[in-house]
Order: C-alpha cells, then structure tokens, then sequence
C-alpha cells in the first residue's frame, strides 16, 4: 500500500505522464514490482494508461474520491453558520448529511439550544430509509434508484412500528418528498422523536447533502402528528440558504 501511495503521489506531482521505467527509477523500485502495482491501480480506476504512449496518470476513480472529500468538507464550511441559525429558529437540534455506503453520514451537528444533556453525532452513520435526511438523499440524489434497489433487494430494517420497510410504501414516499421539496420521519427510527429534512444543492445543480432538525415529537409535529408548517419552512429555508452559499442558481 505504501508503494501504491508513492506511485500516486509522483503522478500527482505534475501535469505529465510517466511510464513504468520512469517510476520505477523515481522511486527505486524493479520494473516488475512497479508495472504489478500499476495494473491494480489502473484495474480499481485509480490510474489510467495512455493508449498512444503507454504512460500513466491519475484515474477518474481517484479524482472522483478527491471531489468527493472536497464536497463535504465545502458543505460543511459553509453551513456552519445556517445550521447554528437553523437550531435558534427552531430551537430543535440541527443534522447535516450525505450519503456514504448507502447511509447518512452526518458531517454536522448543532445541539438544541438549551441545558439538555446531548451526545454529538458528528460520524455517525443513519439508516437512509428511517430518517428524514436519508429519504431527502434517496428522493434527489442521481444514485438513489439504485441505492432503493439494494435496499429493497436486502429488505430494510424495521425500527420502530412506524418505518417504511416495505418497498411499495417507501417509493410511494419518495415520490411524495420529491413532490414537496422536503422530507420528515414520524417515530420510524425512534419512539417519540421526528425529524424534518430538505436538500441543498451545488453549482451545478447536483444534491451534494440534506439539512434537517430532530427532537421530540410534541415539539416537531402538531396536534395531528404531522410536521409543524414553520419548522417546515425554517428547514427550507436554511437549505435554500446553503445552496445559494454553494452557488447554486435553483433560487
């Protein structure tokens, strides 16, 4: 692994190709050695070889990971203030996520603003279909057909009474949140508690994440158990706050 990290670093030092000769002699490795590494690399997608030349080069696959990292940490920089607004607004706790590995990985955390006892979330990983942040990732995102097929194919799990674990009534819902613009999960992770999400967007229009606020059930929804309208549009709101931050032209 460390010599596939060196042969990495070296194609990244500069805009030029290199062939095996010229790593192997940069890094003072055997040919053989150096050419087995390439051809997992470029197997995995992590480099590329030049048809004409033979050379090398970085990957779409690498780059792709690169972006990757660069996009949730922007997210995350340029919501900080929002989210702390977001939680003053509603005074519920505020959760910003993407997707990772089919989950929601939460990036951001915001404690409710008051002397309530709370365990930062920031890493945790939330299932995508019990949660107001997963059904607003599944419902916008480019990838989240196939994401509904391995779940559907796995058979999600139920957690509460309430959660969508049959795979009609979870498109059904789906299809409602892409209506709408915003999600929300009533007592289908945790008894007692809901949560209200809406998504945030990029400059190019691409869902890069999801904002949203949780907390106990007689706060969040109204008499009728469904989501209180002005923490509806507090969500909104801050996405719509982070997206134009983020350079997106949808408002």
């Amino acid at each position: 692994m460390e010599r596939a990290a060196a042969i990495l670093r070296l194609l990244a030092s500069g805009p030029r190709q290199l062939g095996v000769v010229e790593l192997a002699n940069a890094l003072r490795l055997p040919k053989g050695t150096v050419h087995g590494i390439l051809q997992t690399l470029q197997h995995v997608g992590f480099v590329e070889q030049d048809r004409s030349g033979g050379k090398y080069r970085l990957g779409a696959a690498l780059l792709h990971l690169g972006n990757s990292y660069l996009d949730v940490n922007e997210l995350r920089t340029r919501a900080l203030n929002w989210a702390d607004a977001l939680a003053s607004r509603a005074r519920e706790s505020v959760r910003i996520g993407s997707l990772h590995d089919g989950q929601v990985l939460v990036v951001h955390h915001v404690f409710r603003p008051d002397d309530s006892l709370q365990i930062l979330e920031v890493g945790a990983l939330l299932p995508v279909h019990a949660t107001a942040l997963g059904k607003v990732l599944l419902a916008f995102d480019l990838h989240g057909q196939g994401l509904l097929d391995e779940l559907d194919a796995s058979g999600p799990q139920s957690f509460t009474p309430r959660t969508l674990a049959g795979g009609r009534a979870l498109v059904e819902e789906l299809g409602e949140v892409r209506a709408r613009g915003w999600a929300a999960d009533v007592e289908e992770l945790i008894e007692g508690e809901a949560s209200i999400a809406a998504p945030i967007y990029d400059d190019r229009t691409v869902m890069v994440g999801a904002i949203g606020i949780s907390g106990a059930i007689e706060r969040v929804c109204d008499e009728d158990g469904r989501p209180r309208l002005d923490l509806v549009s507090a969500v909104r709101d801050a996405a719509r706050a982070v997206s134009r931050d983020l350079g997106a032209r949808r408002w």
